[in-house]
């Protein structure tokens, strides 16, 4: 229904400022939101295409010292609008993002206390965003949050791929289960690790993917997330009604509002198809446009490190492990030994920089480069990072003109070890050196408990303060990849360079925990919704052991979905993450990851099934190459690809990297295959991805 006609309709039906349900649909009709006041309570219920996708379910927000604003509502007003625009990202899966929507905006009051709260809704034809907004009133100015109590009740016992509600870390692996099996698997999950800060037994993050068994797929999440605490989900599963729980601060607190303000906008996707899922830009055009004039600075980057050494290699951050029987204030390095197990060194850095230089990449990440690594976890001390300092081994001024000479930049580190405030008394003499040196990307770390303590990770204090390293890092030129911060919600639209996030389990896992297979067909329905992730892919060497005798990880993949992941798993920052040597043994199939791109101009999603398969198709940003990536679950994937997408007057070649027949995630990981052949948009291509495994397809026209 049209916005025209449901105004009329609803004058017709007497006066829009009484107690009638209003409604507003979706511009192609599919979708359909109805609000109500029932017995004073703010209702509001959804369907598609006929389906009901949440059941009545009440909204407000419950008060600290004051009354609450869950009941007594009465509607004052109804309006509607409609919208449509088509906006380009600085950087992002396609060139072109349509942001298309109908609005309802219901104001409410609640008589007798004279106050005013107002409720407002977007329709998409990919889903839903609501939020609370108040308004600058006499008796509502400033109020302290103690919950906010919007429900999304479920119409069944759907299947859902959810982590563990936590307050500091989303570095869980997947489960997939029923609504139903959630507390079950929930309380064994605590019983095995008692240091896991769980707020329910049945609470879960967002995003949250789920599955019908009528075959509707549904994502619950939220968008802009500014000066506001992060938001989970409880569940009652008794009646499969999921209600928000908001992250408290030291004092239990959920959040302070300064009228006037709003919250950030609760989202419910949902489509009868999956591959919708992965495509929706819901997220992202509930964000507000970008807020810099110039983004001329702002660049996708595809890097090397060291890091892998670190984290797989089981080398040391520090300088020294030789730590003086005295403890001093500041460590004499004078008096210590490097035991030659510290990969941010001068000579070692240099051959990184001459890697990335011969095979194309902009960046080398260099992690341990500062003082303080010898005892910084933890530490309320303001001295453990001052961001400035080099250990006596990395030569900061050398390194960055020999990397500019070889047209390539270092990446920055720093990491905070938790200490906010310490972090942000060095940020601007961290950022000057930076200028001083030409860094302009920087991956920054929250690691351990908060400082102030009792702050978490996800409230709104810290959401601030993320914020402000972005917007800090912006008057500098500097793009942020933030690590431990709490997940995206799309503020990269605004503040595009916040280019890249960590917020969740990535390949680090893989050296020593191990990930499930499904977890790379799992992220992107669920975790990359809010924006990219830096997953840190491309590792050839599997076996741990085989780079650090003393470890018992294994990476569960094959040589060819590593490949894939860069397809697949999308950012605009891409690390080649192995050792240098690693990729020298595979240089035919490390072609594809110098090949691939990080910016595109469009992006098909051509299978999905959360947890079992993704293959996506991208074009190159100003380009007539596509790439193509696979990955699968345990069970493997068989495709019959169309490339109908292809230009139909172009011939092109196609180089496929796919897993050998004998492939498998567990015991011949590097068993692959590459063909080249000639393709059109007429092809069809008849692949298969072994257990754990993928494929990955470089497609570049050839001649005109």
């Amino acid at each position: 229904m049209k916005i025209q006609q449901l105004f009329v309709t609803l004058l017709c039906m007497g006066s829009i400022v009484g107690s009638y349900a209003v409604e507003v649909a979706s511009p192609n009709g599919n979708i359909r939101v109805d609000f109500n006041i029932v017995d004073g309570r703010p209702t509001y219920e959804m369907s598609y295409k006929g389906k009901t996708v949440i059941r009545p379910s009440h909204l407000g927000l419950e008060l600290i010292g004051s009354t609450d604003l869950m009941d007594k509502f009465e509607e004052r007003n109804v309006t509607y609008s409609d919208f449509d625009e088509t906006w380009q990202p600085v950087w992002g899966e396609n060139k072109d993002i349509r942001n298309h929507y109908n609005e309802m905006l219901v104001e409410l009051a609640q008589p007798a206390h004279g106050r005013f709260m107002n409720i407002r809704f977007r329709v998409y034809d990919d889903g839903i965003g609501f939020r609370y907004e108040f308004p600058v009133q006499q008796y509502l100015d400033y109020f302290p949050v103690k919950e906010e109590h919007s429900q999304f009740a479920m119409a069944g016992d759907h299947t859902a791929w959810w982590i563990a509600g936590d307050y500091d870390t989303q570095e869980y692996d997947y489960t997939e289960s029923r609504l139903s099996e959630i507390r079950g698997l929930m309380e064994t999950a605590i019983s095995s690790n008692a240091s896991q800060t769980l707020f329910s037994p049945t609470g879960v993050q967002t995003s949250l993917q789920m599955k019908t068994d009528d075959g509707l797929y549904i994502n619950i999440h939220e968008a802009a997330l500014v000066n506001y605490s992060c938001m989970h989900l409880n569940l009652d599963d008794k009646n499969m009604v999921f209600e928000s729980w908001l992250t408290p601060d030291a004092q239990g607190v959920k959040a302070y509002v300064q009228t006037p303000d709003h919250t950030p906008w609760r989202t419910v996707m949902v489509s009868d198809d999956a591959r919708d899922m992965l495509a929706s830009d819901l997220i992202l055009n509930l964000n507000e446009p970008c807020a810099y004039d110039d983004t001329s600075w702002i660049k996708p980057v595809k890097y090397v490190g060291v890091w892998w050494e670190m984290i797989g290699g089981g080398k040391q951050w520090s300088y020294t492990n030789d730590l003086p029987s005295v403890k001093l204030d500041r460590l004499d390095y004078t008096k210590t030994k490097c035991h030659g197990q510290h990969p941010a060194n001068t000579d070692n850095v240099r051959r990184y920089i001459d890697f990335a230089a011969e095979h194309g990449f902009d960046q080398v990440l260099v992690e341990g480069w500062n003082i303080g690594w010898e005892d910084w976890f933890g530490k309320s001390k303001d001295y453990v990072f001052d961001f400035v300092t080099p250990y006596p081994d990395f030569d900061i001024e050398y390194l960055n003109e020999y990397a500019h000479s070889k047209g390539v930049r270092l990446m920055m580190h720093h990491e905070t070890s938790a200490s906010v405030r310490n972090y942000e008394r060095h940020m601007e003499a961290a950022y000057n050196l930076m200028d001083k040196y030409g860094y302009n990307a920087v991956k920054s770390g929250y690691v351990g408990n908060m400082i102030p303590r009792g702050e978490h990770h996800y409230g709104q204090w810290l959401n601030n303060h993320y914020l402000y390293a972005v917007t800090e890092a912006a008057k500098h030129k500097i793009m942020v990849n933030a690590h431990e911060a709490v997940r995206p919600t799309g503020l990269c639209r605004t503040y595009p360079n916040l280019i890249g996030n960590e917020s969740a389990r990535g390949t680090e896992y893989e050296s020593f925990a191990g990930n499930k297979p499904f977890h790379t067909t799992v992220l992107p329905f669920t975790r990359l919704q809010g924006g990219p992730m830096d997953y840190t892919p491309g590792i050839f060497e599997m076996d741990m052991k085989k780079i650090n005798p003393n470890s018992s990880g294994h990476v569960n993949s094959t040589l060819a979905r590593q490949l894939a992941l860069y397809v697949t798993m999308y950012s605009p920052l891409q690390m080649a993450a192995d050792y240098p040597e690693h990729y020298e043994r595979f240089m035919d199939a490390f072609q594809f990851i110098k090949d691939v791109a990080v910016d595109w101009d469009e992006s098909r999603y051509l299978e999905a099934e959360p947890g079992r398969y993704i293959v996506a198709a991208r074009k190159a940003k100003g380009s007539d190459d596509w790439f193509v990536g696979c990955t699968a679950n345990e069970d493997g994937h068989s495709s019959v690809l169309s490339l109908d997408f292809l230009d139909k007057d172009r011939k092109y070649e196609a180089v496929i990297y796919a897993d050998a027949k004998d492939a498998h995630y567990r015991d011949n990981p590097q068993a692959y295959t590459i063909t080249k052949k000639p393709v059109s948009s007429k092809s069809k291509l008849k692949l298969s991805a072994a257990p754990g495994g993928g494929y990955a397809i470089s497609i570049k026209p050839v001649g005109k």
